[in-house]
C-alpha cells in the first residue's frame, strides 16, 4: 500500500514514517507540510491512501482532502489530526475523509485502519463519531420511511449499530449474528443507499432520524 503522509509538523511526519515503514505491506512514497504539497505529491507518487492532518498553514487539511477527492476519486484520505470540534468533523468526513483519527489513537489501530480504508471500509474515532452523528442530526431532513422502504428489518437493525460507530464484530455481538452475516448485511446497505462506506451510511441513516 503506497501511502503520503501530510502534516506541517515535521516531527509528527518522520515519527509516523518510521512507524510505517515497520510493517511490510506499507510503503511510505512521499511527505508534505501542507496541503498544496500533498496535491502536487498526489499527482507523482500515486497513492493508495494519504493521512492528512487538518489544521495547517496555506491549504489545510480540508481544503486539500476536497481537491484531492475531486480529482483522484479513488485516493482514500484518512483524517490523523489533534482537533476533535465539531466543525472540523463534519467538514472532513463532507469533504470526502473516508476516516476520522485522532493522534492519540493507540499505533495497532492506525495500523488497522490503514489497511482497513484501502478496501473500503471507514473508521471514525469513538471520541469523535459522537460529535459527527449529534451535527447531523441537527440537519434532519427526511423521513426515516425513505429508509425502511429501501431496507429490511434487519439491515435496518445492523444500520442504526453501524451508526453508532460500531464494528462488525460488535454488531455481530450485539445482534447474535455471525461476522460473515453481518458483512453481507452491511454490503447489502451500502448497495442499497448506494454509498461507497460505512461513513457515508452513517450519515443517511441519522439524517433520516433512524
Amino acid at each position: 500500500m503506497k501511502i503520503l503522509l501530510c502534516d506541517d509538523q515535521a516531527v509528527i511526519r518522520d515519527g509516523l514514517e518510521m512507524l510505517l515503514t515497520l510493517e511490510k505491506d506499507f510503503q511510505v512514497v512521499g511527505s508534505a507540510q501542507d496541503g498544496q504539497e500533498a496535491l502536487e505529491l498526489v499527482a507523482k507518487k500515486s497513492p493508495d491512501l494519504i493521512l492528512m492532518d487538518l489544521k495547517m498553514p496555506g491549504m489545510n487539511g480540508i481544503e486539500a482532502t476536497r481537491e484531492i477527492r475531486k480529482k483522484y476519486p479513488d485516493i482514500k484520505i484518512l483524517v490523523l489530526t489533534t482537533y476533535d470540534e465539531d466543525e472540523w468533523v463534519f467538514d472532513a468526513i463532507r469533504a470526502g475523509a473516508s476516516g476520522y483519527l485522532l493522534k492519540d489513537t493507540p499505533r495497532q489501530k492506525i495500523m488497522e485502519a490503514i489497511r482497513g480504508t484501502v478496501e473500503g471500509k471507514s473508521f471514525v474515532d469513538p471520541a469523535v463519531a459522537g460529535k459527527l452523528l449529534n451535527q447531523v442530526a441537527s440537519n434532519q431532513t427526511q423521513p426515516a420511511s425513505i429508509l425502511t422502504d429501501k431496507l429490511t428489518e434487519r439491515e435496518l437493525d445492523v444500520l442504526r449499530l453501524l451508526a453508532k460507530g460500531m464494528t462488525n464484530t460488535d454488531i455481530a455481538g450485539t445482534l447474535h449474528l455471525s461476522e460473515g452475516t453481518v458483512r453481507n448485511h452491511v454490503s447489502a446497505i451500502l448497495e442499497k443507499l448506494s454509498v461507497s462506506d460505512r461513513t457515508q451510511a452513517a450519515v443517511i441513516a441519522i439524517q433520516h432520524g433512524l
